[in-house]
């Protein structure tokens, strides 16, 4: 117990760290138009007597600044909402810091300390502090996985997106949570919560690029962030549960968040493609007037006739042309299950491929690139007055749309018109599997079917 005058020594020093307080200041002014302008933000701690200062590694322009707020003002022009919050964070978690440390024997080397403890963690832990974070970092190992693993071109491009969109994250909750200045991904410590809240980041980030540019700055893409469907998410998802079963696999974590965040299938509308008499009207549509667009129509009809993905299709060459017929081994199985796709072609093939074979270099045909394809196949769909109406799946909002048909073609529509009408024909899907590059019992051919089945009740009703 002590004696009465230790109990009220211990008292009176618990009622002086009571009386404790931290603020944040600036010391310097600035015109009323000076918006260049930087002031140090600094930390005071006054308790009982003591009273220290320090200066941290925080700026502000003297005009934007609130002694009351201790940050921005409210109203603040040319700045961003994202740097407001930054900083007003970065000053609370500071100040938090301070009070959560502070003991009474502190003095100013010691708030020096803590300022450069909070602006440089990583400086003030020991080699095994570091290499036990580093060693779960999500982040790296996903650079590892990514180097390890086996897989194809088209796969690394679609996970390294993936990995741009983790980065993002953390720079995400780092802007906008508060005390989570230093977060970073770790493989141990991953929930289904934080697995729901990537998600809610992932659907929401075509937003976000608005209100926090910064972060786009520093993690960019090629393309400006669109809305993303579920059947976009639910792919992102399956990636990074791969990644995850990667790490489990090579004893890098025990942690299976996906155990208690199922994603689901993707949902797929009935496959849109035209039928050979719109191909062949579509062929000989008039394109004299336009030159380039006749070009891009005659390749457009050769992808309908060869099936081949886009990706594939654009990098054939003169030597994929072989005895009367394009060999190629698919992108998407050259690792994993690498055989080759051989598809004979017919007469208007090997005419349209005679009319280009003085193409330069050992490109097959005059390609250009997949987004000014896409842009031209719908300029020919409604050069050649294909403008039925047909039923589509939204991507993001999963509910069917009425659409132009020309306002939904694409090069994919190619490989689906060559599916679609040889599966009519055949009805066999292990044939057209071979020549469009699908494994065999793929799903892909179900919706096919379901055509199949239409058209089947349709003449059965004519009895």
């Amino acid at each position: 117990m002590g004696t009465i005058w230790e109990q009220f020594i211990t008292f009176a020093s618990e009622l002086i760290i009571s009386d404790m307080k931290v603020t944040a200041f600036i010391r310097k002014t600035a015109k009323k138009n000076d918006v260049n302008s930087a002031a140090t933000i600094y930390f005071r701690l006054r308790d009982g007597k003591k009273d220290i200062k320090a200066a941290s590694e925080l700026t502000i322009n003297p005009n934007h600044w609130s002694a009351d707020k201790q940050g921005y003002k409210d109203r603040v022009a040319l700045v961003q909402e994202s740097e407001k919050i930054t900083l007003n964070n970065h000053i609370r978690n500071i100040i938090a810091l301070i009070n959560e440390t502070y003991t009474p024997d502190a003095d100013s080397d010691w708030l020096n300390e803590t300022l450069e403890r909070y602006h440089h963690p990583q400086r003030f832990k020991t080699e095994e502090e570091v290499n036990a974070e580093t060693k779960s970092l999500l982040i790296p190992l996903f650079d590892e996985f990514l180097l390890k693993h086996k897989l194809s071109e088209v796969r690394q491009k679609n996970f390294r997106v993936i990995r741009r969109a983790l980065q993002r994250y953390e720079l995400y909750v780092r802007a906008t949570k508060r005390g989570q200045k230093q977060f970073v991904l770790n493989v141990d410590d991953v929930t289904s919560d934080t697995l729901r809240d990537i998600w809610d980041f992932f659907e929401n980030e075509y937003i976000y690029f608005e209100k926090y540019p910064a972060i786009y700055e520093s993690i960019p893409e090629k393309r400006t962030p669109s809305p993303r469907g579920r059947n976009t998410l639910i792919d992102c998802f399956a990636r990074i549960r791969t990644f995850f079963i990667w790490c489990k696999d090579n004893k890098r974590t025990t942690n299976s968040p996906f155990d208690d965040f199922p994603i689901g299938e993707c949902t797929y509308g009935t496959p849109i493609y035209i039928t050979i008499e719109e191909r062949n009207k579509i062929h000989i549509t008039n394109l004299n007037r336009h030159p380039q667009l006749a070009v891009q129509r005659d390749i457009f009809v050769f992808q309908c006739l060869i099936g081949c993905r886009i990706g594939d299709f654009l990098k054939l060459k003169k030597s994929n042309y072989i005895n009367g017929g394009i060999e190629y081994i698919p992108h998407k199985t050259k690792d994993g299950r690498p055989e080759t796709v051989r598809v004979p072609l017919n007469d208007t093939a090997k005419a349209i491929l005679e009319k280009y074979k003085d193409c330069e270099g050992d490109r097959l045909l005059p390609f250009i690139s997949e987004q000014k394809y896409n842009v031209s196949i719908k300029r020919i769909f409604k050069a050649a007055g294909l403008k039925r109406i047909v039923t589509v799946l939204n991507a993001r909002t999963g509910q069917e749309e009425k659409r132009v048909l020309y306002e939904v073609a694409s090069s994919h529509m190619a490989r689906r018109t060559f599916i679609g009408n040889l599966y009519k024909k055949v009805k066999d899907p292990n044939i057209v599997g071979s020549m469009s590059g699908h494994k065999e019992g793929s799903k892909a051919f179900a919706r096919y079917r379901e055509i199949d089945e239409d058209i089947k009740k349709e003449v059965v009703n004519l009895l």
